[in-house]
């Protein structure tokens, strides 16, 4: 089921390219597109430098623009989480994508066989993780159906998800996920791919050794799994997994050959917090909520991005300090506004004066847009240089 055609950019919107940063409203979301540009060469050079492919998340920018520009520079698809958004980014142009969940709905799987055909058709391809019978059953009814609806022969590519120590999805590593891929080639229309081991909590542990000590037993858990499928003659065509804050973990491993970074590209707050890996590349911010101070009083100033703007799931957004403005602290001021409070010796802001915050949690904020307002230049000097649409905002089915 294609998704419903959004509507046209707003006017004023259209007309901001080529004007100057100073013109874009506020508050909004704006991407720096030479930080953004910088980051995608160097995540290409040390996928390059490593062997390994990568599969970046689009879960983060939903946009099948930017998609597509991860992929010219040497991605070999996007990941995904929700069905709504694998067919946001096919109907932007994209067609290699791993919705790496599990779908379990009769009416998503229906969708799902569907979006896999149509892909197929076109010469691409629809990747989707598993990690259950009932899962795998279904999943096979779904393409069965879809296969006599269109009379074609579409193969889905399937993940067994092993839980390598997020505690969420995924079956435990081992012996059961054996049993899954002999479910899995069970099913003519369901093509084992190989495994999906991501370990969430391991992207934000603070210090680089508490994340190569977690991805190392990942790595093991992943290692073990292989071989005792690969025991029983099967082919583990690939290991899939890693985030931006254990990436140089997953490529070292010589266990994983795909990296699903994706927050990478534009970084957050909370990303900022960990301690940096030095094997790994130097990312920067490069998206930022543009916001304007509307009241001053002696103490705090008050600026017009609260949390309709931005996601504090991991935290409030941080201030941006351009060209060496006095330090500034966020404060929640609610869901319009922003508390401003100077750090020790510096100033209250002006009424009027622009601030860039850096969100504490890029996805989810980026989910909270219609479009991003992409800047070349810099962000006090520069220009707009394109409106970039959120395709996958609100996709959550």
């Amino acid at each position: 089921m294609p998704r419903p055609t959004k509507p046209p950019l707003d006017e004023h919107l259209t007309q901001l390219a080529g004007q100057p940063v100073a013109a874009i409203d506020t508050p909004a979301l704006v991407v720096d597109l030479d930080a953004m540009q910088r980051n995608l060469g160097r995540m290409a050079e040390f996928a390059r430098k490593h062997g390994i492919r990568w599969r970046p998340h689009a879960k983060m920018h939903k946009c099948s623009e930017i998609a597509r520009l991860q992929l010219e520079a040497g991605a070999v698809g996007v990941c995904v989480q929700k069905t709504a958004e694998a067919e946001a980014m096919a109907a932007g142009g994209v067609n290699d994508i791993y919705i790496s969940n599990e779908v379990i709905a009769p009416q998503k799987l229906a969708r799902v066989a569907q979006l896999a055909c149509r892909l197929v058709d076109a010469g691409g391809r629809l990747t989707i993780a598993v990690d259950s019978r009932e899962g795998v059953a279904r999943l096979a009814q779904a393409m069965d159906d879809a296969r006599r609806a269109t009379g074609g022969s579409a193969v889905i590519d399937v993940f067994v998800e092993i839980d390598v120590g997020q505690g969420r999805c995924g079956v435990p590593p081992g012996r059961a996920a054996l049993e899954l891929v002999h479910e899995i080639r069970k099913h003519p229309a369901l093509r084992f791919a190989g495994l999906q081991a991501y370990h969430g909590r391991a992207q934000h542990l603070r210090s680089p050794q508490e994340r190569r000590d977690a991805i190392e037993q990942a790595a093991r858990d992943a290692a073990l799994t292989r071989k005792l499928i690969e025991d029983e003659g099967i082919q583990v065509a690939l290991i899939t997994g890693a985030g931006t804050g254990t990436m140089v973990c997953e490529a070292a491993s010589g266990v994983y050959g795909e990296l699903q970074a994706g927050s990478f590209l534009f970084m957050d707050a909370d990303y900022a917090r960990n301690e940096r890996d030095p094997a790994q590349p130097q990312f920067e911010h490069a998206l930022f909520v543009k916001t304007q101070v509307i009241s001053a009083g002696a103490r705090h100033a008050v600026c017009d991005a609260g949390h309709k703007s931005h996601a504090i799931d991991s935290g409030l957004p941080t201030v941006h300090s351009v060209d060496g403005d006095d330090p500034l602290e966020f404060g929640n001021g609610g869901d319009e506004h922003g508390i401003l409070r100077p750090a020790a010796g510096g100033r209250v802001p002006e009424i009027g004066r622009i601030l860039w915050l850096i969100p504490g949690h890029c996805d989810p904020t980026v989910n909270l847009h219609d479009h991003l307002v992409g800047v070349k230049g810099g962000l006090r000097t520069g220009t707009v240089d394109r409106i970039l649409r959120v395709d996958a905002r609100g996709a959550l089915t």
